[in-house]
């Protein structure tokens, strides 16, 4: 039994554009026209699965998808950082910004670790390694990040160095609770 997962970073917002720890924001109207141009070209799913944000749930109403929502896929919580400026974050917070930024462990916005982040991460995969056929998961990009960065047992300290756009597509395949990375790249690039 084999279980095939596409990860897909949702489109660009408002936050991602401005460098803004993301806020439950809509896509950007570019993202939109952008998605709906992309509408009908993506493979069939078994299921297609779409974190709780606007974002997310935006990105897969634009290509024509009917997601279900799973809370797993939620993007990291920012604590009180949600919908601040990470430069204005570091003018701020310095040493806490910088220790975030250093120390995967660290969570001083009050809101959830990038190790805290990896393992809720590596939790679903390992459950959904148990189903078989292909799902779709329209999620943020730092939960795409997690993903790899759990697949390949890079652990926290990977996480920063995996550059994922709006739309990036990871593709990955599971068995038996370990999952390979397939293929990484953006949205219109994949077959």
């Amino acid at each position: 039994m084999t279980a095939r997962l596409d990860l897909l970073a949702h489109g660009a917002s408002p936050a991602t554009r401005a460098a803004r720890f993301p806020d439950d924001e809509a896509l950007e109207a570019s993202a939109v026209g952008a998605l709906e141009a992309l509408s009908g070209r993506l493979r069939s799913y078994d299921r297609v699965l779409t974190a709780p944000a606007r974002a997310s749930r935006g990105t897969a109403a634009a290509l024509g998808l009917d997601a279900v929502v799973e809370a797993a896929l939620g993007d990291c919580d920012y604590g009180r950082w949600r919908g601040l400026a990470s430069a204005d974050v570091a003018g701020r917070e310095p040493d806490g910004f910088a220790a975030w930024l250093a120390d995967p462990a660290a969570a001083p916005h009050g809101g959830e670790s990038i190790v805290v982040l990896i393992e809720r991460v590596g939790a679903w995969l390992a459950e959904l390694s148990a189903r078989d056929g292909r799902t779709l998961a329209v999620t943020h990009a730092s939960v795409v990040r997690a993903a790899i960065a759990s697949v390949l047992g890079g652990g926290p300290s990977v996480f920063w160095r995996i550059d994922v756009a709006p739309l990036t597509l990871a593709r990955l395949s599971g068995r038996e609770r370990r999952w390979n990375l397939v293929a990484l790249g953006p949205l219109g690039g994949q077959s």
